[in-house]
């Protein structure tokens, strides 16, 4: 089941249905679940291009249970989609979270560690319009349990994965994935050792002031991205292209949430999430004037 059938959950899901894979899509709006029961997913862009015939229900309309559930939806839904969701989930089965920010610690206090797989991904997509994904670049894929433990379970899902991106890897460190993606300090104080990807190098960023590893590291991932087709990050294009909340909170305001338990100050960030939320309710303009006062 790939539940959130947007730019992670259609890419992953629409691979995983042309290598020949039962998948059942849910969504939340309706127009993208009717065009995709009506002409199929059709994934386009520069990695690959293709349609395939799907399977596509809202959430009040699914049936059945089933093992294995990636759940794709922004951070911010994680808490929504769980209730909706948890009915669905088999006894013995598992919600890999395919999103960004540190959702497992939301899947895990709901479902309990034991039904959560980490996954971190850092491949480009977006959703274009009803049963169309642009998949942009390819990036980091990781699957791994929140423990490090090495199960069979989890060595599926990777084997899934590798599907989508033949060099997804299966990790003894999820976290330290995940955690890659958030704030090097506060992943330091809460005693997590990060790991790089995609030109991230995170022995590059500790200390008080940045210094060349850390601008060649910058250097790194602007050359990696710049690879991509997808131009703009998922926060942006919600402020300025489908005009709805970012999922600002559940990213960077769960790592400010998290740094005040451990009394690591994160003003810059707490600034940058405001800035945010201002532009999301109309108090403020885009521009590099905001980078300024960051700065």
């Amino acid at each position: 089941l790939v539940w959130g059938a947007g730019a992670m959950g259609g890419t992953i899901g629409g691979v995983l249905v042309k290598e020949g894979w039962p998948v059942v899509f849910v969504d939340r709006a309706q127009e993208h679940v009717q065009a995709m029961n009506d002409r199929g997913l059709q994934i386009n862009g520069p990695i690959s291009e293709f349609r395939v015939a799907v399977r596509a229900a809202r959430p009040e309309d699914l049936q059945g249970s089933f093992a294995t559930i990636f759940l794709c939806v922004k951070a911010h839904h994680t808490r929504e989609a769980l209730a909706q969701l948890e009915p669905h989930l088999a006894q013995d089965g598992a919600i890999v979270s395919i999103q960004n920010g540190l959702c497992e610690l939301e899947i895990a206090e709901a479902v309990g560690s034991e039904r959560t797989v980490g996954a971190f991904v850092n491949f480009g997509a977006d959703y274009l319009e009803p049963g169309v994904i642009h998949w942009g670049g390819r990036g980091a894929v990781v699957a791994g349990e929140l423990d490090g433990h090495t199960s069979p379970r989890v060595q599926d899902i990777h084997e899934l994965l590798r599907l989508f991106e033949p060099e997804a890897l299966l990790s003894f460190n999820i976290f330290g994935y995940l955690w890659g993606k958030e704030v090097v300090a506060v992943a330091d104080a809460r005693g997590v050792s990060l790991e790089g990807f995609d030109g991230f190098e995170p022995d590059a960023f500790h200390g008080a002031a940045p210094d060349e590893r850390a601008e060649a590291s910058l250097d790194e991932l602007v050359a990696f991205n710049r690879r991509s087709a997808k131009t703009h990050s998922g926060i942006w294009r919600d402020l300025v292209v489908r005009k709805r909340p970012t999922e600002v909170d559940a990213q960077l305001g769960a790592v400010v949430r998290l740094a005040r338990e451990v009394g690591v100050a994160t003003p810059l960030t707490e600034r940058l999430v405001l800035q945010i939320h201002e532009i999301e309710q109309g108090m403020r303009e885009h521009g590099w004037s905001n980078l300024e006062e960051l700065t």
